[in-house]
């Protein structure tokens, strides 16, 4: 397990939060939830179809906003701010990943990849020298000059990975991003963010409902109705025993598919 007390707490979050529609149709998705993510740390959210789990990822990444409760990203709490104010935090502190990768047709690889820097003062020089090592650590450098529709699932999804990794984020959210891959490309993946995650302490929370892609992170939080109903540290665990005390875990909460 981390040394939590040497660590800073890079997001925090206190009895958030959320509910859908108005009056006599309100339905409650997340309930309550406290939630501390400190730096460097790789974190799972897991959970059955209907806990929250991908709710609470929105609402934690500014992509929603909590009923109640709130929210702070690097001692700002974001739960009240403007959209102006969230764009910037965005734009400073956030990386995202999405399971349908989000690549634009028009631009090739590396222009995708180079994307949010040009929302920055990054110089081109910083940018192309950033570009080179975030595409050679993913494996991704010789396809720079492609377009999405000319590489594998797995290829777009570690692209995907490297735009949000360029800007140096501080915390990268990712949704699912295994969810539409085979399972050597999911492979790959997992390794490359876990890598990433220890080589340059970028502070990875992953909603995933594959017990294997949990088996990567450092820790792994399980909704229920919710709430969070458990949690899971690696510690010193080989990342096989990891597996099955996820395994064993979801077998409590009642199935083992959680899409």
């Amino acid at each position: 397990m981390m040394n939590q007390k040497k660590l800073k707490t890079i997001l925090n979050a206190e009895g958030v939060s959320k509910s859908y529609g108005s009056k006599g149709h309100v339905q409650k998705v997340l309930n309550g939830i406290d939630l501390r993510v400190m730096e460097g740390e790789f974190v799972g959210i897991m959970g059955p179809s209907g806990s929250g789990k991908t709710t609470l990822l929105n609402t934690l990444a500014t992509i929603d906003r909590a009923s109640d409760g709130q929210i702070f990203i690097h001692d700002h709490e974001i739960s009240s701010m403007k959209d102006s104010q969230l764009s910037n935090v965005r734009r400073q502190h956030l990386g995202f990943i999405f399971q349908d990768y989000n690549l634009l047709d028009t631009l090739t690889v590396k222009e995708n990849i180079l994307l949010p820097v040009s929302l920055t003062k990054i110089s081109k020089s910083q940018a192309v020298e950033e570009f080179n090592a975030i595409a050679e650590m993913l494996g991704i450098k010789e396809l720079a000059n492609k377009y999405p529709s000319e590489i594998s699932g797995g290829q777009k999804q570690r692209t995907s990975a490297a735009r949000a990794l360029i800007h140096s984020p501080s915390l990268v959210f990712a949704d699912e991003p295994t969810g539409a891959l085979d399972s050597k490309a999911a492979s790959n993946l997992l390794e490359n963010l876990h890598d990433i995650n220890q080589s340059r302490q970028v502070t990875i929370v992953m909603v995933t409902h594959d017990p294997l892609a949990s088996s990567y992170c450092n820790r792994v939080v399980f909704l229920k109705d919710g709430r969070i109903f458990s949690e899971l540290y690696r510690g010193e665990k080989t990342r096989e025993a990891f597996f099955k005390d996820i395994l064993d875990m979801q077998a409590v909460l009642g199935g083992g598919n959680q899409k």
